[in-house]
């Protein structure tokens, strides 16, 4: 139960950090870079949570 928190916990923290990155003024391809980057980082955190990839500091749910 503590690592679904843990990383619904993550997921929010992503958010609130795409969401103010998304509030910059970045020139179009910088933006486009940094989403890509982000859904690359976002990909990551839900394939290390079901111990698809190793994760090191993020929770895995595999161990429930």
């Amino acid at each position: 139960m503590d690592a679904i928190i843990n990383l619904i916990v993550y997921l929010v923290v992503f958010g609130l950090i795409w969401w103010l990155v998304g509030m910059l003024p970045l020139p179009s391809p910088v933006a486009q870079i940094v989403r890509v980057l982000f859904i690359i980082l976002l990909i990551y955190i839900i394939l290390a949570a079901f111990g698809i990839l190793p994760g090191g500091y993020l929770p895995s749910l595999k161990h429930l």
